[in-house]
């Protein structure tokens, strides 16, 4: 059985491979400057060194999860909870779609280990339990997320969700996700080891990042990657060289080596542009287009979309999670473009450690989603918690759990429906002219019969 599953795996990620090939050769083995919205950015200065469509709106797929991170820094930063604080899968979160971790409702998961699995994974279930156990709601994070953009000077930004799942409403642009990217780095320095971690380690789970730059591009320490058909292939990727930070802003590719080698020459170019650029970041102009374009034809229209999500999830990621170690190192040289051969040689990880449940010493509170109740005074209580009670076509098994979850799930409390008290009957009404009849007519009075003598 064992050998079977192998061997569609097998077959599955060389099919993969060839898919990304085919793609990947019409360059010529490299990339040439991304045809959709592009930005380099150096992070100490803020100086916009290149950029193409920088302020165009645009669906930010999963790169939303930095904005993410930095409101829940910032509550940790303002002593709203801790990094060790447990947070609680909710059923909203559960039946989030893949991207996700899968724990089922009840399983508690610390903030530090949350944070670490958005970065690496990108799994939406996490995304939204972190939303709710700061802010109470997916929406309370939202707005918590728009007005942080607004503080930061992002002009394109709106989030209504914190996962990038797609909403013809949540659109950012390549500048906005730089300025995030940038504050990530600036504001929270002693936490940008999240963003370069190649893989994760969950019990005898080995889990790789997706960002191919990492191990592959010499110096690349970050950040994030994001895809959905209408977004296309994203990244919002940051690399180190002799001294010298950059961030690179990709969106739109079609394929994610495709966006691994476009982000990879435009690092090249930036680290070898001396003067010069375009302004700071934040004054760049606005676009003339409102409207962000759907990828969805150029990107999933010849394939199918589960396809273009394995390549996303599981091709890059095989590839970075096999030995010790951290990848390449950064070198003040400059590197030559990577080519397709070097993003897809295998890269030896260490995986970083993480783990469900409360830290073994915790005795502080336990997060949790408040429920979505406007005023529980006048809410039946069965309807109280009904934006967390599992629909009809949930399919959230707890027996399905992985083995590194047992002991470290607490499963919802059974469901108690109140009992209604009886109630009588009320009789069929009566039609209106027969009770009008009843009311103006009399009851004739009753004969008296003479009492004999």
């Amino acid at each position: 059985m064992a050998d079977t599953a192998n061997s569609k795996t097998r077959l599955r990620t060389s099919i993969l491979f060839g898919a990304v090939l085919a793609g990947a050769l019409a360059l010529g083995g490299q990339a040439a400057l991304a045809a959709g919205p592009y930005l380099v950015v150096d992070v100490d200065s803020g100086q916009t060194l290149m950029a193409n469509q920088a302020t165009q709106p645009w669906y930010p797929a999963s790169l939303t999860k930095l904005m993410t991170v930095y409101v829940a820094l910032q509550a940790v930063k303002d002593g709203r909870l801790t990094l060790d604080t447990p947070l609680t899968v909710s059923w909203r979160a559960a039946n989030m779609p893949a991207s996700k971790m899968g724990f089922i409702p009840g399983t508690e998961v610390t903030l530090d280990n949350a944070l670490k699995m958005l970065m690496v994974k990108s799994p939406n279930d996490i995304a939204v339990t972190v939303a709710e156990n700061i802010s109470g709601s997916v929406e309370a994070f939202a707005d918590e997320m728009n007005a942080t953009a607004q503080k930061l000077g992002m002009h394109e930004s709106h989030f209504v969700n914190p996962n990038g799942l797609h909403d013809p409403a949540h659109v950012s642009s390549a500048r906005d996700m730089a300025i995030v990217g940038r504050a990530l780095l600036r504001d929270f320095p002693e936490h940008a080891d999240l963003f370069d971690i190649g893989a994760l380690q969950l019990g005898a789970q080995i889990i790789g990042n997706h960002n191919g730059l990492l191990g592959h591009y010499p110096g690349a320490d970050g950040m994030k990657t994001g895809f959905t058909c209408p977004a296309g292939f994203n990244v919002v990727a940051s690399a180190t060289q002799g001294g010298r930070r950059l961030i690179v802003v990709v969106l739109g590719s079609p394929t994610s080596a495709v966006r691994t080698l476009e982000a990879a020459h435009l690092f090249d170019a930036g680290f070898a542009q001396t003067g010069g650029g375009l302004g700071q970041l934040e004054s760049l102009p606005a676009s003339a287009s409102n409207e962000p374009p759907d990828m969805r034809g150029d990107v999933c229209s010849r394939r199918n979309r589960a396809a273009a999500m394995a390549e996303e999830e599981e091709l890059m990621a095989p590839a970075n999670k096999m030995v010790t170690g951290r990848g390449v190192t950064a070198t003040p040289e400059h590197s030559p473009v990577l080519t397709l051969a070097d993003i897809l040689r295998p890269v030896h990880f260490e995986p970083v450690p993480v783990f469900v449940g409360p830290k073994p010493d915790w005795t502080g509170p336990v997060l949790a989603a408040k429920p979505a109740v406007k005023d529980p005074a006048d809410t039946p209580p069965e309807e109280a918690y009904a934006a967390d009670k599992p629909s009809l076509t949930d399919n959230v098994d707890p027996g399905s759990a992985p083995a590194v979850l047992q002991g470290a799930v607490k499963p919802p409390p059974p469901e108690v429906k109140p009992i209604a008290p009886a109630v009588k009957a009320a009789s069929k009404p009566e039609p209106s002219h027969r009770r009008l009849a009843r009311v103006v007519t009399p009851k004739p009075a009753p004969t008296k019969l003479a009492k004999p003598n």
